[in-house]
């Protein structure tokens, strides 16, 4: 199936936006289907609560974070890696939702890669003023393989550069359903999220939460 052929499949809802080369921004492609969406993330976050994990530098993260799928990301005072145990509960994390992996890999298509397989999803929880200071996710293995990010309840500012850290980002509101993928050539941009403003969203009240797929075993 060619590309075009991909983007033709498209909802008549959906529109695309490309960032940069090798990054794709789909519009509400992840809102048909949030009720289902949610309902996973509160079953896996029962199993695995959010928590603020601490930077290598002892920075406490203002994000809420949480994993589910065969192995999560994690972070303490002895680096970044991934892991497959929570390391709170000494227990695999949850099984990543069929509906977690379906819409991962359909978007990853929709963005030119194909056969995009997550492992890991990364679940992040925002509270008015959390932010994501600018970074590149580089503690996978395989780097061909695309980033699948996916935004739920309160808009945010996301910051999205280039591979030099030094570069200014460009700034782009993510709606809820909005879809951010990013590979090839932009797969090691810099990218953050603004402190996020406060508000209220129906489904989510006054928080965002962010769904960020890897293949990275």
């Amino acid at each position: 199936m060619s590309t075009t052929d991909l983007f033709d499949d498209l909802p008549a809802t959906v529109s695309r936006e490309t960032l940069a080369p090798g990054a794709m921004r789909l519009h509400a492609f992840a809102r048909e289907g949030d009720a289902t969406l949610l309902q996973a993330i509160e079953e896996v976050i029962a199993q695995a609560p959010f928590r603020h994990l601490v930077t290598p530098g002892g920075y406490t993260m203002s994000v809420g974070m949480s994993n589910c799928g065969e192995l999560g990301w994690v972070s303490d005072c002895s680096g970044y890696r991934y892991d497959a145990l929570d390391p709170l509960s000494g227990q695999p994390w949850p099984a990543m939702p069929a509906c977690f992996a379906d819409l991962a890999r359909r978007a990853a298509a929709q963005a030119g890669f194909e056969g995009f397989r997550p492992d890991a999803c990364l679940i992040n929880r925002y509270e008015p003023g959390a932010r994501l200071s600018l970074h590149q996710d580089r503690d996978e293995k395989d780097l061909s393989a695309p980033i699948v990010s996916v935004s739920l309840g309160l808009p945010a500012v996301f910051l999205f550069g280039t591979g030099r850290r030094s570069d200014k980002p460009q700034r782009y509101r993510l709606a809820h359903g909005n879809v951010v993928v990013w590979g090839g050539p932009a797969r090691l941009a810099y990218h953050g999220v603004a402190p996020l403003a406060d508000g209220e969203h129906p489904l989510l009240g006054r928080h965002r939460i962010n769904l960020t797929f890897r293949q990275a075993g």
